[in-house]
């Protein structure tokens, strides 16, 4: 395996185990203990995780490209609610998912050996995969926007913006910049799995 794929593989599952454990830790203790014992506990969530890691992610990174896709599925699921979370339901944020989804399937084809004929089915379930999962967040997001009442004052401060800022103008932006971050996440996920198939010398 590549260089390159192992450390984009590593990278990609080996930070799941420390967040989880963190957020294990973390809200797991929060409701019972002080404010510097919340903070213990999600370290030692984290430092959990990265045992974990020590152990079985050189397994997972050699099983990367045989595994199951819906634990790959599930991954990108993870990572989509993370960024929403995160990132305080902003969904623009999520379109970088579309890079990492699409070169892991482009060298899963590559790795392969499929045919053409599958690796244009492949490559659309993956573009409407990811594009639903987006569309999702995106969702979500229009129905925080449109019932919180303080949108319109947050977009007039963040952009400061010197007009007042209506409801037609929140959803003409809740249809337009949900609509073009569905188009470029579907754009991205193609370019990306055309040009991580290629072989990596050429890519770096």
């Amino acid at each position: 395996m590549e260089k390159l794929e192992k450390w984009f593989i590593g990278l990609l599952v080996g930070f799941i185990p420390p967040v989880v454990g963190f957020l294990a830790g973390w809200w797991g203790s929060f409701s019972f203990v002080s404010d510097q014992q919340v903070i213990l506990a999600a370290i030692g969530g984290m430092a959990a995780g990265l045992v974990i890691d020590g152990i079985f992610l050189k397994g997972w990174i050699a099983k990367a490209w045989s595994s199951p896709m819906w634990i790959w599925m599930l991954l990108f699921l993870f990572y989509a609610v993370c960024e929403f979370g995160f990132f305080m339901g902003v969904p623009i944020f999520n379109l970088v998912l579309a890079l990492p989804a699409g070169f892991y399937m482009g060298r899963r084809l590559a790795n392969s050996g499929a045919s053409a004929g599958q690796d244009r089915r492949i490559m659309q379930q993956t573009k409407l995969f990811t594009t639903l999962v987006l569309a999702g967040i995106c969702a979500a997001s229009a129905v925080i926007a449109w019932l919180d009442e303080s949108t319109a004052a947050n977009l007039e401060g963040m952009l400061k913006l010197d007009f007042t800022v209506t409801t037609p103008m929140i959803a003409a932006l809740i249809l337009v910049g949900g609509s073009g971050l569905l188009l470029a996440n579907w754009w991205l996920v193609r370019k990306t799995m055309e040009l991580s198939q290629k072989p990596l010398r050429k890519l770096v």
